[in-house]
């Protein structure tokens, strides 16, 4: 039997069960994990909090897209990304559903190999932020040169896009909690707080301008700063603000409403993420890990935003 995590209601953590199946041998092109760590993501509880619709046919409803463990079984033509895949191989599933379990069977395609020196945690954590950090970079096309406005920095993907968008040769400005501004600057960010002159503060630091303007919190500061201080609407783009974005004519990407998912981008950015964090050269920062018994409490943390960093389950 394997224990998974469901929503049998919509609303909050207290929704959240655990639940006892059998695990159906994969099929053709899908592969058998033993989970060893799964990424939990705000999308995670927008999907059972009523937020993205409450349609009682979708119940009981799995959580988890992103997973890290060691192949059990695999079916036939279970070829990956990166090539065949053996039982035994450590590996990162992603996107998958249901990534909140002890074991998933999965599509091949989802799966890359997990790098030797990536720990668990990380592996597990890697990917939903990573990969919205490249799909946000790529969509306003951030180069060197550029100097980035990142809203919302703190969060994981804000610590993923400072990270990439160094790497990519930019500037990147930070607005976050002066509490976070310390581990903001370690990544190579420059950091201002948010609030009551928000936009006064953004000029001291960057005299010469902003090129790009990230939006990863949604608030309506956010919006009017950004639009204040970037000419160029197509390099404004937002993951949280699908109602006053669109309107405003700023790329909106994403789950939400509209949003322009980036599916096949994002799936395209795994072998890079992987070799970048396998190396060491993009950090993965875990905030804290939880059993799966205690996903409610993670839960909670997520939604209060009190993680200083990537929130993971350990099977």
């Amino acid at each position: 039997m394997t224990t998974i995590v469901q929503a049998a209601s919509y609303g909050g953590p207290e929704s959240l069960t655990l639940a006892q199946i059998d695990l159906p041998a994969p099929g053709p092109g899908e592969v058998a994990l033993d989970v060893r760590a799964a990424g939990v993501n705000p999308i995670d509880i927008k999907l059972y909090s009523g937020m993205m619709g409450a349609d009682p046919a979708a119940l009981p409803r799995r959580l988890g897209l992103e997973a890290a463990g060691v192949v059990t079984a695999v079916g036939p033509d279970a070829v990956g990304p990166e090539g065949p895949i053996a039982v035994g191989d450590e590996v990162i599933a992603f996107p998958i559903g249901g990534a909140y379990a002890d074991q998933v069977v999965v599509p091949a395609r989802a799966v890359i190999p997990k790098p030797a020196a990536l720990g668990w945690p990380e592996a597990g954590g890697l990917m939903v932020t990573g990969a919205t950090a490249v799909h946000l970079l790529t969509a306003t096309s951030v180069d060197a040169g550029d100097t980035v406005l990142v809203h919302g920095a703190s969060g994981g993907v804000g610590l993923m896009v400072i990270q990439l968008a160094k790497l990519r040769g930019a500037r990147v400005i930070a607005t976050a909690s002066p509490r976070r501004h310390e581990a903001l600057i370690a990544l190579g960010a420059e950091p201002v707080a948010y609030g009551d002159g928000l936009l006064e503060r953004v000029q001291a630091v960057a005299p010469d301008g902003i090129n790009v303007a990230l939006d990863l919190i949604g608030s309506q500061e956010a919006l009017e700063t950004s639009l204040a201080l970037v000419a160029d609407r197509t390099r404004i783009a937002s993951i949280a603000n699908f109602s006053s974005g669109p309107a405003a004519g700023i790329k909106v990407l994403g789950g939400g409403p509209g949003a322009d998912p980036g599916d096949e981008l994002r799936a395209a950015a795994r072998p890079e993420l992987a070799r970048l964090a396998g190396e060491g050269t993009l950090v993965v920062s875990v905030g804290a890990t939880f059993a799966l018994a205690e996903v409610a409490e993670a839960h909670r943390l997520v939604a209060a935003g009190g993680a200083n960093g990537k929130v993971v389950l350990l099977p």
